[in-house]
Formats: structure tokens, sequence, C-alpha cells
């Protein structure tokens, strides 16, 4: 190009060279092949748009150097030349570039259209108008928005107001509301005589049996307290002779648990109720008739509560359906397997929040204290994936022992746990982790229990399978608490009901892998679609059926009909109207009723919580037949159980699936070949060998079993062959891929899978669910190998062994847990890639996708105007994905299918920046734009903006965070 122009001159310069031999021979060259101007070839195409191209590059740089007056008198020429085809399309082309986006309506309505719509307002909001524009002012402030409020007020003015006077309603409205006269209830006794007056009789003895119910209720609360403060240690179900005020569980003593006696007998009570006896003896003759009711229904009550004297539990164990606070609050992680099922299974009375596991500690103590309302819950639940040693409450926020002292995890602690009741009243924590398993997990117990002041309860880890420890024994299970809870053999079913939670924990892992993939595609428009489903529901409800704009009822009335119809749907009336009535009168009467008696009803509560106490603390104790539990033989036996249905298992996979494959191929019949076979079933053949000589030396010493009885040394013996497991381990993934593969490839091999999947024999598990059992199975023994060495003592002969297993067991862990996430990464790399078009590879390094945000592109028209009064412009939407290194922007497209409502969004690449060179700058929120921030790259700058606020907090942190991580590396 720069050649060309070289040898030929500038077409600028051709036009002046008339009258020259160029020009000439130019002349010559296209006179054949021009019509009225000699500069316009119309024969040659390829000429003429070239010489238009030029034209045209030559008329926008004049553009250019023009001024702004002498633009718009081209413009203004240009358009009166254009036909009406060419000026539609002038008007659509400014449309989509400059739209018509949050037009003042002052400016747009007619004048009375705009004070009509103001006159629905409240004064307060009409306040909050005039601060929007010096138009909105005007508006807000007219005599007529005004003049209504004051003369229904009786505030008139006191003169009348100019013909040019502005906003002399307004004003006095303002200085009545300020001047508002408001009495003190000394003053309005002064004015109406309602405070000083003579008390009746009536009145003296209904303050003096207050007082004498408020120092019951006051030693009541007493003796509960120290009841509660010699609560037996967990897992004790014996009381061993000479116990001390120390619990001792299998050998391993905890100095922090309290003390195994029993509480002090009560005394006290006596007192109050030969009190209460003497008053009720000298009552006025006119309440004789109502303390002979009382006395009957006090010793009607005496005779019923004397069938419990036999439970000393019962004096100092709360029940948690005899407080007042009995709302269970649980909070559960998104990050659950198949939380849904426990969300459809959650009792009436629980407080479910269902939270963000990627959020912060600060949201998620906002979302709880919005939901409870600043009211106390009766216990805490608490449902987030963790393991023995710690809880795993949010995405990089880790529950510890060694964490659980940091500020910022001891702030939310301490002030979500102020909404629980007090250990007294049978609050408490409920953590559905094994951390009762292991003695990290028990010191983190007894650390969260001396921070808050409740009491923590936690499973003990004695069950494997999939979430099977959580209806396991827990660390607050006892004798006694077990008197209360006969009906619930887990303290997780108060949340939950037996069949649902039964039923996830055994299957949680399977469902998963079902929901997750109807979660992603189907998560958006289920929560869009449900929200609309409600609204319009609701809407249609009240305003089309009950009318309710135009229905004005008192509470009480609204609270009758509600009972009424309720009750009505469950008799199934044939004469409604008539049950209606029957049931609203005597709903009337028995109002009336429970007005009259509630002074009554509390006198006979406390006279027989007295009459309780008092019983408790005069009759003696009987001791309860106890024996000690062997917390080392119960993990044995449960080991070697286990063990048992996972070398089933494992014979499952060489009966079914390789014995018959072999057969085939050795009579010429083969299913699949010899080489898959042996990637596909060698390893777990190896398996099988190690663990059948293992779970022989578990039942040899199960046999001798005793105090001083040893399994560490199997366990030892077995980790140092866990070679076989890693081999396995390293396989796993081709051996997948290989029956994957022959699984579409050869049609035998598919029709074998089908007819041997998910039978008896199998334990109705496919190939590949089996072949999944030995990842399960570490996981099951790290467990187990905690729970033994907690419940064995530093001297035992098995400690050294059992601490040295478990290292090695959790070691081997980690390595699993490495190998999923790298397989869970590359898996996520390969679905970005195929979702971007055009995106470069991906795949490149230690590459990395972090998070992704759906945001909407801006554009402000002039970037001169300060950032608090600078408008923007929606461009488009934009799809961000947060890389380990690089920011990749994408332009997102949202497609609807037709006839349904389902959508679908694809991506197109429009720009990548490193990290290292990417800056961020939050924008400041205006009423011009909300929830914006400014990401900068080295070259452009891009500003985006997220639906909710939330969003770009979690969002920016996150960035925030890669940048620095991709700096340091970079150093």
């Amino acid at each position: 190009m720069e050649a060309s122009l070289k040898s030929t001159p500038h077409s600028v310069k051709r036009w002046q060279l008339n009258g020259t031999d160029f020009a000439l021979q130019r002349v010559s060259k296209l006179r054949s092949e021009t019509r009225f101007s000699s500069w316009t070839p119309l024969n040659n195409k390829q000429h003429n748009l070239q010489l238009f191209e030029e034209r045209v590059n030559l008329v926008l740089h004049w553009f250019d150097l023009w001024t702004d007056m002498q633009r718009k008198h081209l413009l203004h020429s240009l358009l009166t030349r254009c036909t009406k085809y060419q000026l539609k399309y002038c008007r659509d082309l400014l449309i989509e570039t400059v739209p018509v986006t949050r037009v003042d309506l002052t400016a747009v309505l007619p004048r009375f259209l705009s004070l009509y719509i103001m006159s629905y307002l409240s004064p307060l909001d009409l306040s909050r108008a005039a601060q929007v524009s010096w138009t909105w002012r005007v508006l807000a402030e007219q005599d007529c928005l005004w003049e209504g409020r004051c003369i229904r007020r009786g505030w008139f003015l006191p003169y009348t107001p100019g013909e040019k006077e502005f906003g002399a309603w307004k004003n006095h409205y303002v200085t009545c509301v300020a001047t508002l006269d408001l009495l003190t209830p000394r003053e309005a006794t002064e004015l109406y005589g309602t405070l000083n007056q003579n008390p009746t009789e009536e009145e003296e003895e209904r303050k003096k049996e207050r007082g004498i119910r408020q120092k019951i209720r006051y030693k009541l609360q007493q003796e509960r307290s120290e009841a509660t403060r010699t609560r037996r240690a967990w897992g004790s179900h014996a009381k061993p002779e000479g116990a001390s005020a120390e619990g001792t569980v299998s050998g391993v003593t905890f100095s922090s648990w309290p003390s195994l006696s029993w509480p002090p007998r009560m005394v006290g009570s006596s007192l109050s109720l030969d009190k209460r006896q003497s008053i009720n003896a000298t009552q006025s003759p006119g309440r004789d008739q109502t303390s002979s009711v009382c006395s009957e229904r006090a010793h009607k009550a005496r005779g019923t509560l004397s069938s419990f004297i036999h439970r000393p539990a019962l004096s100092h164990t709360p029940s948690p359906r005899h407080h007042t606070s009995s709302a269970l609050l649980m909070l559960i992680s998104n990050r659950i397997p198949a939380y849904e099922l426990v969300l459809s299974g959650v009792k009436p009375g629980v407080i479910v929040v269902l939270y963000d596991h990627r959020g912060t500690l600060s949201a998620l103590l906002t979302q709880v204290e919005r939901v409870t309302s600043g009211q106390p819950v009766q216990r805490l639940g608490l449902l987030a994936p963790g393991g023995t040693e710690e809880i795993n409450l949010l995405h990089g926020i880790g529950l510890s022992e060694r964490t659980l002292l940091t500020p910022d995890h001891r702030a939310f602690w301490e002030k979500v746990c102020g909404l629980v009741a007090a250990t007294q009243e049978g609050g408490g924590i409920d953590i559905f982790c094994s951390l009762a398993a292991s003695a990290s997990g028990m010191g983190l117990i007894r650390t969260l229990s001396t921070l808050t002041g409740l009491e923590v309860r936690a499973p003990a880890g004695l069950a494997t399978g999939s979430f099977q420890n959580i209806l396991s024994e827990w660390s607050g299970d006892d004798v006694h608490t077990r008197l209360w809870y006969q009906e619930q053999a887990s303290p997780a079913l108060q949340y939950v009901c037996d069949s649902v939670l039964q039923g996830w924990c055994r299957q949680a892992q399977w469902m998963e892998e079902a929901l997750e993939e109807l979660r992603s595609s189907l998560q958006p428009q289920l929560q869009q679609a449900s929200l609309q489903a409600r609204g319009r529901a609701l809407g249609y409800f009240l305003w089309e059926e009950i009318c309710l704009d135009k229905l004005l009822v008192s509470k009480e009335l609204s609270e009758a009909l509600t009972e009424g119809l309720t009750a009505l749907t469950i008799q199934e009336e044939i004469r409604p109207l008539e049950f209606l009535s029957n049931f609203l009168t005597r709903w009337s009467k028995k109002k009336e009723g429970e007005e009259s008696d509630r002074e009554t009803k509390k006198a006979e509560e406390d006279l027989s919580l007295a009459h309780l106490s008092l019983h408790t603390s005069l009759s003696p104790m009987p001791e309860l037949p106890q024996t000690a539990l062997d917390w080392r033989g119960a993990v044995a036996r449960e080991l070697h159980h286990s063990e048992c249905l996972y070398l089933g298992r494992l014979n499952a996979i060489m009966k079914v699936y390789q014995k018959p494959l072999t057969a085939a191929l050795n009579s010429n019949r083969a299913i699949l070949s010899f080489i898959d076979i042996q990637i596909i079933f060698s390893p777990v053949t190896a398996i099988q060998h190690l663990n059948r000589v293992f779970e022989a030396d578990l039942q040899t010493r199960l046999q001798q079993w005793g105090a001083e009885q040893c399994i560490g040394d199997v366990f030892v013996k077995f980790c140092s062959k866990l070679r076989v497991y890693t081999n396995y381990l390293n396989n796993y993934i081709t051996a997948l891929c290989t029956t994957d593969k022959c699984r579409e490839a050869k049609p035998a091999f598919r029709a074998f899978l089908k007819m041997a999947d998910r039978t008896l024999a199998t334990h109705m598990l496919s190939l590949q669910e089996l072949l999944l059992c030995p990842v399960w199975r570490i996981q099951e023994y790290a467990t187990l190998l905690q729970a033994l060495r907690l419940h064995t003592h530093s001297g035992h002969p098995d400690f050294t062994h059992l601490c040295s297993a478990l290292n090695t067991m959790l070691q081997f862990m980690q390595f699993i847990q490495k190998l999923k996430r790298n397989s869970e990464q590359d898996k996520l790399i390969e679905e970005t890639q195929r979702m971007i078009r055009g995106c470069p590879s991906l795949s490149e390094g230690n590459r990395q996708l972090v998070t992704t945000q759906d945001v909407v592109l801006l554009r402000s028209p002039d970037e001169q105007i300060p950032e608090p009064l600078r408008i923007y412009e929606q461009v488009s939407d934009v799809g961000l994905f947060l890389f380990n290194d690089a920011l990749v922007l994408t332009r997102r497209n949202v497609h609807h299918t037709p006839f349904t409502l389902s959508q679908q969004s694809t991506h197109t690449f429009l720009a990548s920046v490193a990290l290292p060179s990417l800056t961020v700058k939050e924008i400041i929120h205006s009423r011009y734009v909300r929830h914006a921030f400014v990401l900068e790259g080295p070259h452009r700058s891009w500003v985006c903006a997220t639906e909710q606020g939330e969003e770009r907090q979690h969002f920016l942190s996150v960035l925030r965070s890669a940048i620095n991580s991709a700096l340091m590396g970079h150093q």
C-alpha cells in the first residue's frame, strides 16, 4: 500500500492536477467508461467502489475539521435530500444508538397528570420527591396537594395566601406537625383523672398473687439451673462407682465435662407453697367459688404429676417441648448434596436458612437476623460439608479449633448464639458433622461451648456410609436425655422427618449426581417461574376472589374467619354457612371465657410446678440400672461389619462382571478384549486380595476382644500396602473412560451392562458405582480410626499404632482430594471451552476456573461529566469468566425457545486480560447507576454492573484475591 502511494499521486492531489499531462491521460483512459462525470466510472464496479470509498474518507476527514454549526448544516442538507425510507433508517439507527430510557414523567406527562400521580404519595414521600429536581419540587409543593391534608386534620391557614405565594399550605403542615402537643401520663391524669384511683381489694389480692408467683418462678429457675450444671457426661450410659467430678469415657478423661452427681434436693419450695396456701385460705367471700374450683383443678394436677415422681430426670432435664421459644433454626449450605430433599422433609416449627456457600460470614449473619427478626430460637442446627476435624462453613472459610478464636469467627458465633435460648432453657447447637469422632473435633466442640455458653452436640461417627453417621450416637446422648427423646433416636430428627432423613443419608451421593445437571440447566428458569406463579396466584386470589381492597375487617374477625374456614375444610360439612355461624358463636364465647380464666390458669400452673418441685425434693432418687459402654469395642465391631459389606461389593464386581466377561473371552465369544478387561478389573483384584487379609485379621482380634486388645498394628500392616489403592486411583479415570468407550462402541457389552447393573447380586448398584466404592471406603477408614484414637488413652499399647495409621490415612485422603480437584477442574475447563464460541485454547498450564458472573456492559455518552452525575446506558449483556491467571469477557446472548418458557444463553469471545495487568475500581452508587464497577486493562476499560449488590461484592472480592495471587506468583 505504501509503495502504491509513493508511485501514484494522492487522490486529493490528482483532483488538483487538472490541465496537466496526468489528468489528460487519465481522462482519455476513462472517457469510454464514464457518464456525466469524468470521475465516476459506472461500468467498472471495482473502480467505482474504490473511488466511492476515497470520497467518503475525504468527506469524513473534512467533517472532522468542521465546526459544530457546519456539521449541523451538512446533516440538515443531507436529511432534506433523503427519501422516507432513508429517513426511517436514520430514525431506527438513532434509537438503537441513543435509546430513550429513564424519561422524566414530569417532562412528558401533562401537569395535571403529574399532580394526580403525586396526590397518592404520603407527606414523607412528597418531601423526598421534592429533592429530585427543581421541577419535581415545584410540583410537590403545590397547594392542591397539601391543602386537603391540612383541612382533614383541622389545620387552617390564619391568613389568605397571595396570588404569587408558593408553598404556603406545605409550610403550614410542617409547622403544625412540628408543634403537636403530646400529653405525658401525669398530664393526662390531671386533665382526665384516670391515674390516681383508689385500688380495690380485688386488685390488692391480685398484686399479692403476682408477687408470690414471681417468687416461685425465681426459685424454680434457681433449682433448674443447679440441675443443669450437673449434666451427665457424653457417652456415659453407666454411672460407675466412685465417679469423680470429671467425666471419664473409655479411659479418656475430659476435665471440662460436668459432674456425674445428681442435683441437690430442692429446698424452699415448701415455704412458697405454704405462703400460697395461707393466702388462698384468707381470700374474700366473693371468690370462694373460684378458689374451690382452683383447689379442685390443682388437686387433679397434683394427682397427675405424682405419676412422674419415679423419673429423676424430669426434675432437672429440660424438655424442649415445654419452653417458651419452641422454634428451631437450621442453617443448610447449598454445597450439601441433594439439599432439596432435606428441605422437603423439614418439620413444622423449624426455621430454615438455605445460604450460599460462596458468601461471607457477615452476609450469613444478616440472613439469619432477617429470618429470625430478633426472636430467640430453641436450638441451632448446622448442616454444612465437613469432616471429623473441621467444618467447611463457607468457601475458603473453615471452622476448626484453630480458626474458631479468630475475630471474624468469634464475632459471628457470639452474635448468632445470642439468638439461641440459654442452656437452662434447653438451648444449644447441633452440628451435623462427625466432630465427636476425633480429638480435634472434640476440642472444637469444647471451645465452641465455652465461647457461646451453650451445649454443643455432634455425631460420634460410629456408622459408615454416605452421611449415615448423622443417625448414629451423638455427643449429647445419655440416659436422661433419652427419657425425653424416646421416640427420636437422633437429635437430627428434631429438624427433619425420619423417613426423609434416612433416605437422604443413604442416597445423597447418587441423588446429587442427578440433581447437579438439573440445577445447572433449570435453576434460573425455576426461580423466575416460581416467583411469577406465586405472585400471580396470590394476587388473583386476593384481588379477584376476596376483593381485599374492599374488605376492611379487624384482626380478631380475620382470625376467627381463618379458624372457621380451616375447621370447615376438615369437617366437610354439607351445610357450610350454618356450620360457620355456629363456629363463630362458639369462638366468641370461648374468647370471653378465656379472658376471665386466664389469671386462674396461671395460678394453677404455678401451684402444680411448686408441688412437683416439692415432691421431687423430698422423694428419694432411685438408681437406674446402667451398664458401661465399650466404645472401642463398638468401633471395632462397626469396622468389621462395614468391612464385610465392602468385601461383598468387591466380590460382586468380580463375580457378576469379570468372570462372565473372561469366560466369554475364553469361549471365543468375546464381549470385551483381554486388554480392556485388564484395564477395568485388574486393580480391583489386587484390592480384593488385600482386604480379605485385612478382614481375616480383624475377625481374629474380635474373637479375642478385651480391654487391652490391639487392632492398630493390623491397620499399620494394611497402610503399608496402600500402594495397591494408589495404583487403583491412578487407573480409575482410565477405567471409567474405557468402560464408557466400550459401552458406546460394542452393543454386546451395552446389553451385558443392562442385564447386570442394579440387580440383587450387585447390591442395586451399577458397575461405575461399584468402582467408586474404594474411594468411599478410605473416608470410612479415616473416620473409624479417629473414633478409635479418641477412645484410646495415651497409655494404651494400641495408641501409637493408631496414631501412625491415622496419619497415613489422612495423607492418603489428601491425595484423593487432589485427584478429585484436578479431575473437576479439567472437566470444567472443557465445558467452558465448548460454551464460549471463538475462544482460544484454555487448557494451558495449571489454569483453573475460579468463578463466573453475568453482568451488563455500560457506556457513558459523555465522559467529562463528574461520576456522581454521569448517566450510563446499557450496551449489551456480558459474561465474565475468571481464571486463576486471566479474565475472559464474552458477549452473552439469551435465546428463548418458541412455545416454551425455557431459555438458553450463548457466549461469544470478546476479550481476555491477564490478571497482573488488570485493575478494578468500584463506582459509587448514584441515582443513575447501581452495583457498577470498572475493569481497566492495559489498552481498554469496561464499565460493568450486576443485578444485585451481593453479586458485585462476591465477584469483586474473589477477583481481587485472584489478582493478588497472580501478582505474587508473577514475582
